[in-house]
């Protein structure tokens, strides 16, 4: 009797005691600067012997020109070209030859590379990373190979891609006067126009070590990789050009915009874009938690009346993309066949309706915040997902040791936080809506 209490009792514990073996998982570091202004960040973790060399570069797409666009996705490509000690196109293959892997994405904000090796080659990894800092090589060459490169990726992922253009002619009609008015893939127009000596130049104001974050984690020794860090980074010249930052406040929509995508696809669909604040702010935890409830999952609000009860949609999801500067929550439905896209719509705009409304339930909320700390700590399972996020957390928040206190943040939101953001946020007069129909 006594041990079958005492399993009910340990059953009704593990959800508390799942919370505080999560919350007591902290990610240790230790962070420094160097006199050339490259802030450097270090996790050390011996379980494994692997470790991320990272850089983390504060220029995306928001940071060029609006007849310059795609300048920050094509440096990316660029930056796999060749140094003054290595050769055209072996970046990769010193990687690949020494066990690892190695690759880079451009966001709207950042830009940043990463570098798997087997830890005993951590020396390899900071050597090359400071080629492409200090010694990147950029010519008619590369520049007339990438060109190529860039438009061609444009070309399958955007262009002749179903739905492809949808996050393009969204951010498009979202934003008029700010920056995110375009993607990072940006215009093969602009690609084609510019000349090798803009693409130099941008380079020298925002690929300089008073822009970067070198952030390492994984089997080191602390001591040895200050040393190492030092040898490769510490003589690197700090940049003498201004880091130009765009100061545009986007005005409010001030009223629904709509319009038609004609696309080459089978299935209509619609596409809602709401304005929301920056990542950080109180608000935009409030709206991931209710993406959890709208839309995650088979079980979630969304999926269960329209794809499910009604089946009048293939797919229907909602997710908020909080940036450095406010945002979009994005909201879209594929209509299932011979269904109006008018009536996914109207089925979409119900379900919000209702939480604004009626609210939700404590066993929703409840959900909605296990799932919230389940995603937080999941994501921390890969060595270069940590080094990224201390350097965003360092670049973004001012801070690295969020990464240790924003599961604090999502904890916080209450059940009546997300009602009010529902109501605040997924407003008529606050959104852009498409339709996406066959040609």
């Amino acid at each position: 009797m006594n041990l079958r209490k005492n399993v009910i009792l340990l059953v009704l514990m593990l959800p508390f005691l799942g919370h505080l073996s999560a919350q007591e998982k902290r990610i240790e570091f230790e962070q420094y600067t160097l006199p050339n202004g490259l802030d450097v960040i270090l996790h050390q973790d011996n379980t494994t012997p692997i470790v991320a060399v990272t850089i983390t570069y504060h220029v995306g797409s928001k940071d060029e020109r609006a007849d310059r666009t795609g300048f920050a996705h094509f440096m990316e490509h660029l930056m796999f070209e060749g140094s003054e000690h290595i050769e055209r196109g072996e970046f990769f293959k010193l990687a690949q030859d020494a066990g690892g892997q190695i690759n880079a994405y451009t966001s709207f904000d950042k830009t940043f590379y990463y570098l798997l090796l087997p830890s005993n080659q951590l020396e390899l990894g900071l050597w090359m990373e400071s080629e492409r800092l200090m010694h990147l090589v950029i010519d008619s060459v590369g520049v007339e190979t990438q060109r190529s490169v860039v438009k061609e990726e444009r070309s399958q992922m955007y262009d002749n891609q179903p739905y492809g253009s949808i996050m393009e002619e969204t951010f498009a009609r979202a934003y008029t006067k700010h920056p995110y008015n375009w993607m990072p893939i940006g215009s093969a127009q602009y690609i084609d126009q510019a000349t090798l000596e803009e693409f130099q130049d941008f380079h020298s104001i925002y690929y300089v070590p008073q822009n970067a974050v070198l952030s390492i984690a994984g089997d080191i020794d602390i001591d040895e990789t200050k040393k190492l860090i030092e040898k490769y980074f510490g003589d690197i010249p700090k940049g003498t050009k201004e880091i130009v930052r765009p100061n545009v406040v986007e005005p409010p929509l001030e009223g629904e915009i709509r319009d038609t995508i004609l696309d080459n696809i089978q299935l209509p669909a619609v596409i809602m874009a709401y304005r929301i604040p920056e990542q950080g702010s109180d608000d935009a935890y409030a709206l991931d938690m209710l993406t959890k409830i709208l839309s995650t999952g088979q079980s979630s609000r969304m999926h269960k009346a329209i794809v499910d009860d009604k089946q009048i949609a293939l797919a229907v999801s909602s997710f908020a993309f909080p940036l450095e500067d406010p945002g979009l929550y994005l909201v879209f439905g594929i209509a299932n066949m011979g269904v109006d896209i008018a009536d996914v719509e109207k089925a979409i705009n119900k379900e919000i309706e209702k939480i604004q409304r009626d609210g939700l339930s404590e066993r929703e909320f409840q959900k909605a915040r296990n799932m919230a700390e389940s995603e937080f700590i999941n994501g921390l399972s890969s060595l270069a997902t940590i080094a990224d996020k201390l350097a965003d957390y360092h670049i973004f928040f001012g801070d690295a040791n969020y990464i240790n206190s924003e599961i604090d943040r999502y904890m916080q939101v209450t059940r009546d936080d997300i009602i009010r953001v529902a109501n605040k946020y997924l407003v008529e007069n606050n959104r852009v809506v498409l339709y996406y129909l066959p040609k």
